[in-house]
């Protein structure tokens, strides 16, 4: 059967059942008579039932069927003043569930310290992690499997919403007996004919490949990977340089070989590092906490575990 009737019909039904008149209905409800004898004769006609027995003067009494469909309107009156309650405490109050996304270079980084720092300043969130490259994390947001991702200002579609929290230059990541890594930063131009492990990732890739390219320079590209710590481990092992979006307190590859990580001497652009969720016209509690959090924590300490290069 075709749902041709409206929860205003059945409010009026229940107010109805419950007061025995129609005029007494319409007193509490605040509505007018005939509107209400209008809704009860609608829903009879859809249902096939009736409702009420019409006592001249006396009102009206359930009919055995009515008195069914009045208690089953009661409950679905009651599960959608709960369903209200919900929205209102999703639209309002910061907690529940939180589905956050990261880069995966980003993530080791900077997911966990915000889900931990968050969670410590609302209790009542639960925070879970996703990791991947920034073409999965927009589609990710895209199916509402995340509700917020940490990323790049890369390619970003028009149904994503970005707001940028850090610019970053990008670095050189060296071993650290190489002849420019006592230096205060490191010039592409004097790296150009070194082997170049390229972090070989969607838009990282093009990313790296364009500061070349703006320098005039054409890098000799030695190895690819698409995992950062891979690359780490390489440079540290003396198999070439790398460069990274954003550099890290920690000098180490993951096998404990020491790592030098400086910035750049010649004057290259800077992607932004932010949040992006789905465009929509108003954020969840929950959502708006989080982005909140973490501009108040970048305002304060900067990017967890990272070194800015200005």
């Amino acid at each position: 059967m075709t749902v041709r009737f409206t929860y205003r019909q059945l409010e009026y039904l229940v107010a109805v059942g419950d007061a025995g008149t129609i005029a007494q209905a319409a007193g509490q409800l605040n509505v007018s008579s005939p509107s209400i004898s209008t809704a009860i004769n609608h829903l009879e006609a859809h249902f096939g039932v009736q409702l009420f027995v019409r006592h001249h003067a006396q009102g009206l009494t359930l009919t055995p069927g009515g008195r069914r469909l009045f208690s089953e309107a009661k409950r679905m009156l009651a599960d959608a003043a709960a369903l209200n309650d919900i929205a209102e405490d999703v639209a309002k109050r910061p907690g529940g569930p939180l589905a956050v996304g990261a880069l995966s270079t980003l993530a080791p980084l900077l997911s966990a310290k915000f889900r931990k720092s968050f969670e410590q300043s609302f209790p009542e969130a639960h925070v879970s992690l996703f990791t991947g490259d920034q073409t999965t994390l927009f589609q990710q947001l895209a199916r509402a499997e995340i509700d917020v991702a940490i990323t790049y200002d890369m390619e970003i579609p028009q149904d994503i919403h970005f707001e940028g929290l850090a610019a970053l230059r990008p670095c050189v990541m060296l071993h650290p007996d190489h002849s420019l890594a006592q230096g205060d930063c490191v010039s592409l131009h004097e790296m150009a004919t070194d082997p170049l492990i390229l972090l070989d990732l969607p838009l990282s890739r093009d990313y790296f490949l364009s500061t070349f390219r703006s320098l005039g320079i054409t890098p000799n590209i030695a190895d690819r990977t698409n995992d950062l710590s891979v690359a780490r481990s390489l440079v540290a092992n003396g198999y070439g340089y790398s460069l990274l979006s954003i550099g890290t307190e920690i000098a180490y590859a993951p096998d404990g070989q020491p790592l030098a990580i400086l910035p750049i001497c010649e004057d290259v652009g800077h992607i932004t590092l932010g949040l992006a969720t789905k465009q929509i016209t108003s954020r969840s509690a929950i959502v708006q906490a989080f982005y909140d959090h973490v501009r108040t924590q970048i305002d304060a300490h900067g990017l967890p575990a990272t070194r800015m290069f200005s």
